[in-house]
C-alpha cells in the first residue's frame, strides 16, 4: 500500500535568499500586490519544494518547478519532466503542508483551523448524516471542521474543488482513539469511495484523501512542527505589498542648475 509523506512548514521556515525560487515562480510573485496573496503562494511552493526534494532525495531546489494542471490541481516537474508522483497541497493561518505519493494514485489533502461553525453553515454545506455527526460530537468545532476538511481533500481528489457542491460527498469517520492518524472515508454521489486520514495538532486539523487505499501519511520532520504550531495572520499588519519605485532612464530625476 503506497504511503504519502507530508511536510508541513510556516512563514519563518522559508530561506531568506532566493535560490530556491525558480523564474517563473519569482515573476508570479512580483506581480501580486496583496499580502496574504503573496505570503501564501509562496510559502506553499516552499513547501511543495521542500517536501518534493526530501521525498525523492532531490538536492537541487530551484530545479523543481511546481505549477498547475490544466483542471488547477499542482503537479510537480524537475527538470522539465514530471516526477513519479503526486502531490497535495494545502495552506491554513500562515502554515502549508504538502503530501507527495508516490505513483499516480490521485491524493487530496486539507489544513483548517479549529473555529465556531455555525448551525446554518453546517446546515448548508453538511448531508444530513454530518449534521447529526456533529450535533452528536462531543466537539461540535473540531467535528465540523474535521468533516468539512475532509470533503476539501475528497473534491481536490475529484479535481472540482469547492465548484462542485459539498453535499455531493459524504465523509464518515472512524473510532478516535486519541493520538496518531485516524481513518476516515468520502463517498460521492456516484458511488465511489475515497479512503483518507485525519490527525489533529493543537488548533490544527490535517485531513487527506485517495482515489485508493493508502498507508497513513508519514511526517518528513520528526516531530513534525504542526505539534507546536499556532495559526496566525500576519498579512493583517500591511494588507498590501509595497509597489517597487520605478527605475530605468525614463524614471531617473535630474537636478536643474540655477542661473
Amino acid at each position: 500500500m503506497p504511503q504519502p509523506s507530508w511536510l508541513a512548514a510556516s512563514l519563518d521556515d522559508i530561506a531568506p535568499d532566493a535560490e530556491w525560487v525558480d523564474k517563473t515562480l519569482a515573476a508570479r510573485l512580483d506581480g501580486m500586490r496583496y499580502t496574504k496573496r503573496h505570503d501564501e503562494a509562496k510559502l506553499a511552493r516552499w513547501t511543495a519544494k521542500q517536501a518534493v526534494a526530501g521525498t525523492l532525495g532531490i538536492e537541487a531546489v530551484r530545479d523543481i518547478i511546481i505549477r498547475n494542471a490544466p483542471d488547477g490541481a499542482p503537479e510537480a516537474l524537475v527538470a522539465g519532466r514530471p516526477i513519479e508522483a503526486v502531490i497535495a497541497m494545502t495552506d491554513r493561518s500562515d502554515w502549508a503542508v504538502c503530501m507527495v505519493l508516490p505513483g499516480r494514485t490521485r491524493i487530496g489533502c486539507d489544513l483548517e483551523v479549529v473555529e465556531a461553525r455555525s448551525r446554518a453553515f453546517v446546515s448548508d454545506y453538511f448531508t444530513p448524516p454530518e449534521q447529526e455527526a456533529v450535533a452528536a460530537a462531543g466537539d461540535a468545532a473540531v467535528a465540523a471542521n474535521l468533516i468539512w476538511s475532509a470533503k476539501e481533500s475528497a473534491l481536490k481528489v475529484l479535481r472540482t474543488g469547492l465548484r462542485q457542491d459539498t453535499r455531493t460527498v459524504e465523509v464518515t469517520l472512524s473510532k478516535h482513539t486519541g493520538g496518531g492518524w485516524t481513518r476516515l472515508e468520502v463517498k460521492d454521489d456516484e458511488g465511489r469511495t475515497l479512503p483518507g486520514w485525519w490527525i489533529q495538532h493543537g488548533e490544527f486539523i490535517l485531513t487527506c484523501a485517495a482515489a485508493a487505499p493508502i498507508a497513513a501519511p508519514k511526517s518528513l520532520l520528526v516531530p513534525t512542527p504542526l505539534a507546536t504550531a499556532r495559526p496566525s495572520h500576519r498579512w493583517m499588519t500591511q494588507p498590501r505589498r509595497p509597489v517597487p519605485a520605478p527605475t530605468g532612464p525614463k524614471y531617473r530625476t535630474t537636478t536643474r542648475k540655477k542661473g
